[in-house]
């Protein structure tokens, strides 16, 4: 049904539910797997990041465990890509490179919030792609 499933995580609770989803169905369906996590250079403002390596350096390191928790999860291949800028963009984008065929996301992030997070939201209108949010 889906060759290619794209997940994006961030670490939040959501973000989690989602990656055991993309599991899930990627094992289910044999699907490709690709995984991503962005780090929102806007959230940590770009001159704090450009004066902090240590900051940038602990946000990698912390993106590049959520990726290999996502590797560790599964048995099948996982394409992963660790990307900084706008989280919707970048998701995005990354779908339209690898073709996905489903995208599955939190349905908030980090940020929490009792409403559809603004990254979910984000992608869910600005993307050809089916979406699943957990």
């Amino acid at each position: 049904m889906y060759d290619r499933i794209l997940v994006a995580t961030d670490g939040s609770d959501p973000a989690t539910r989602a990656v055991e989803q993309a599991v899930d169905l990627a094992t289910a369906f044999e699907s490709e797997l690709y995984g991503i996590s962005v780090i929102d250079t806007r959230r940590y403002g770009d001159s704090m990041l450009a004066e902090s390596t240590q900051v940038l350096d602990d946000l990698e390191e912390h993106a590049d465990g959520l990726l290999a928790d996502l590797h560790d999860r599964t048995p099948l291949d996982v394409t992963t890509e660790l990307r900084r800028g706008r989280p919707h963009a970048e998701i995005i984008d990354y779908a339209d490179a690898v073709d996905a065929e489903l995208l599955i996301l939190g349905n908030q992030g980090i940020g929490g919030g009792e409403e559809i997070g603004s990254t979910a939201e984000r992608v869910v209108r600005n993307t050809d792609h089916p979406v699943l949010t957990a």
